[in-house]
């Protein structure tokens, strides 16, 4: 294609989307710091605590899964304390860690279920019901394997979720690259520059109705209300359509001033691709209209591509070395305001012109990876197999 014959308006089109997404991450910056610097009301020292299970779904022996999930049996929280685990295989990796688990914290009660039961094409929701037998306290709290926190998280928790008109909470999450080289940290900046800021932006100004599987809290009484995890078997985006469901339940869904640790463990390109273009995708099918808006977050590699078009100018080049000064300058505030540790700045640009190419690939086709299974997304987020679904039904509880 020759640039040339390009229409004349598109590099100015290019450019003045790329100064509206400067203006986005200062917008941003602030709003990061007024939503890190809220209180959330404790509870009294001398209430009583309500009885909570926390289920954790679990697939593979992923990287620091021991580490991960021991940060949930360390919780400084008051009340009566369960962890339900659940796995499909019964020669799944990660039940050696739930024995070390176990070993390691012999007075916290750790339940286990190993079924192979599928009830829907989403197979963590269908972990999930297979698990639910085995709640038995009041407040039920959902959180993902790769997730970590810190010892006063369910306390924060727990707080939020007594608030009056809340129905729900869920949690704001950081990358946690580790020592695994670059598609971890660029991972891990793809969370933190652009996932976090785009929430808070998102609900400041009632844009997004966020859920994430990093923390789903809720009584049990509103998890029955809502027809338990079953009404959620074929759903891709089942985090959002649970607290969508919390919210027609009646309450809002909360999200305290706090972040917790999400491993990121991608080490080849590859699959960070696949991994980000499953989030896009179900991101798009969530909230099409938020999702094609927020071509104006990609403002570095925008400038970038008016700069190519003849005729534009060193002014374009401007305007790209403008945008990734307020990437940089977005990043430092989040880091700052939730006390994360700094990142590879130099990784900024290569990872604002990957999130980009993602982001207009994801609107090519629905098919996405999860899990190593192979899934078509039609337009209402049901997740289709490719090549069909297991129905078996051996059962173990430990």
């Amino acid at each position: 294609m020759d640039l040339n014959e390009l229409p004349a308006w598109i590099a100015p089109v290019l450019l003045l989307t790329a100064l509206a997404g400067c203006v986005y991450a200062l917008l941003a910056a602030v709003l990061v710091g007024r939503f890190a610097a809220q209180a959330s009301p404790p509870l009294a020292k001398d209430a009583p605590r309500p009885s909570v299970t926390i289920l954790k779904p679990l697939c593979g022996l992923e990287p620091d899964l021991f580490e991960n999930l021991e940060t949930f049996c360390r919780q400084d929280y008051a009340g009566p304390l369960q962890v339900v685990f659940g796995v499909q295989n019964a020669a799944d990796p990660a039940l050696s860690v739930v024995q070390r688990l176990r070993e390691a914290h012999p007075r916290l009660r750790i339940d286990l279920v190993v079924d192979a039961s599928q009830h829907g094409s989403n197979r963590k929701v269908s972990n999930l019901i297979n698990m639910s037998d085995k709640i038995a306290h009041d407040v039920v709290v959902l959180a993902d394997s790769d997730m970590s926190v810190r010892p006063d998280y369910l306390e924060r928790v727990v707080a939020a979720l007594s608030q009056p008109g809340v129905s729900g909470v869920t949690c704001l999450y950081h990358g946690v690259p580790g020592d695994r080289g670059v598609c971890a940290q660029l991972a891990a900046l793809a969370i933190d520059v652009q996932f976090v800021p785009n929430v808070i932006l998102g609900t400041t100004f009632d844009l997004a109705r966020p859920c994430f599987g990093s923390t789903i809290a809720m009584t049990a009484a509103s998890l029955a209300r809502i027809g338990g995890f079953r009404a959620f078997k074929d759903d891709l985006a089942d985090d959002y359509a649970i607290g969508e469901a919390l919210r027609i339940e009646g309450g809002t869904v909360a999200i305290p001033a706090l972040t917790i640790g999400h491993a990121c463990v991608d080490t080849e390109l590859s699959g960070l691709w696949r991994h980000e273009l499953r989030w896009n995708r179900t991101i798009r099918n969530v909230d099409p209209k938020g999702y094609a808006g927020s071509v104006v977050t990609h403002a570095f590699p925008l400038a970038l591509l008016a700069a190519l078009i003849p005729g534009a100018g060193t002014g374009a080049l401007a305007v790209a070395a403008l945008a990734l000064a307020c990437r940089i300058g977005l990043c430092l505030r989040i880091e700052r305001a939730f006390g994360l540790a700094p990142h590879a700045y130099w990784l900024l640009p290569i990872r604002d012109i990957l999130s980009f190419v993602n982001f207009t690939w994801s609107f090519v086709s629905g098919a996405v990876t999860w899990k190593g299974h192979d899934y078509r997304v039609v337009a209402d987020g049901t997740l289709i197999p490719e090549h069909g679904l297991g129905r078996e039904s051996r059962a173990t509880s430990v």
